[in-house]
């Protein structure tokens, strides 16, 4: 008897510390897609969403508004599925792939300009400049590609040794960030491909960022190291102080002034941490859908609201803002 009260004692415990753990309500849902997202992109600011569903295609949806501002259907005529996305520094393009082709999207107009095919490799992330024009993408082959739809100028970077898993690209388009399998990732110049900074991991690189006005950059790996660099020197400025054994990043994003980085993982974990220490500031769990058992969420972006708030967006079609207690 006195077993069984001390073991429901130390699971009644073990929960709630764990509720303690979080760090604030949830603040507000958008169940936007029910039979779930293959791929979840959020602006800058979190006011905007795009994903895609197999049962509505891809959909912009205004998250302060609370309202569909947009079916962009299928992104080609085979209604391939969409595996990455994403909305551009000024919300005003955004980039959908799948796994041979990638399509780029003029959110105000609500409209493709236009459908490109990647013959020599898988695509495995992408990003896009503020003109809609430049664009980036991490191939299977090794190459990170990046492509001037204006002039049709393409540049493949090939200092990576194996695939290519994740990539950045600056606003303006000139700077770009790629991770790949070789436990490398490496800042370089759009214009020369010349390398300006190579960044060291103990494994395979999975997880970058870049802060838009160029002060930081983000890189992670599947082994449980995160690194925040300077870049004004290409220095290691902190890691991030991971309290698990294992955990991987499935997004990431900086606030504005670089102060904070939110991360996601595929296990719906929702951070928020101090770049200048590597603390963790704040954590949250996504939402799952209702009827699945058992529950997972791929938390496939985040962003930093203009108050402070975290912002999420996940594999089950749902975006949550995360309120921050002090």
């Amino acid at each position: 008897m006195r077993q069984s009260f001390l073991a429901a004692t130390f699971i009644l415990a073990l929960f709630t510390l764990a509720g303690c753990d979080i760090s604030g309500p949830e603040r507000q849902r958008w169940d936007l897609a029910a039979d779930g997202a293959t791929t979840f992109s959020l602006s800058r600011d979190g006011r905007f969403a795009l994903f895609y569903s197999v049962q509505q295609g891809i959909v912009l949806w205004d998250l302060q508004q609370n309202k569909k501002l947009a079916d962009l259907g299928s992104q080609d005529p085979h209604h391939t599925t969409v595996t990455n996305s994403e909305i551009s520094d000024n919300q005003r393009f955004a980039i959908t792939v799948t796994a041979q082709n990638f399509a780029v999207w003029d959110l105000a107009w609500g409209q493709a300009q236009g459908l490109w095919s990647v013959s020599d490799g898988i695509i495995r992330d992408a990003a896009i400049a503020n003109d809609g024009k430049q664009v980036l993408l991490a191939l299977s082959n090794g190459k990170a590609l990046f492509v001037d739809l204006g002039n049709g100028r393409r540049l493949e970077f090939l200092a990576h040794r194996e695939k290519v898993n994740a990539v950045a690209l600056s606003p303006n388009g000139r700077y770009a960030l790629s991770g790949g399998d070789d436990n490398l990732a490496y800042l370089w110049d759009t214009d020369s491909g010349q390398i300006l900074y190579r960044f060291e991991h103990p494994t395979r690189v999975n997880q970058v960022a870049l802060q838009r006005d160029g002060k930081l950059a983000f890189t992670a790996d599947n082994g449980n190291q995160a690194f925040l660099w300077d870049l004004s020197d290409g220095q290691k400025q902190s890691a991030l102080a991971i309290r698990l054994r294992q955990q991987n990043f499935s997004s990431s994003r900086f606030s504005d002034d670089g102060s904070f980085l939110a991360t996601g993982t595929p296990s719906k974990r929702v951070e928020l941490w101090n770049t200048s220490t590597g603390e963790r500031e704040a954590y949250w769990k996504a939402a799952t859908q209702e009827n699945e058992r058992p529950g997972s969420a791929v938390v496939y972006d985040v962003a930093i609201t203009p108050d402070g708030d975290v912002r999420s967006g996940s594999s089950a079609g749902i975006a949550q803002d995360w309120y921050i207690t002090d």
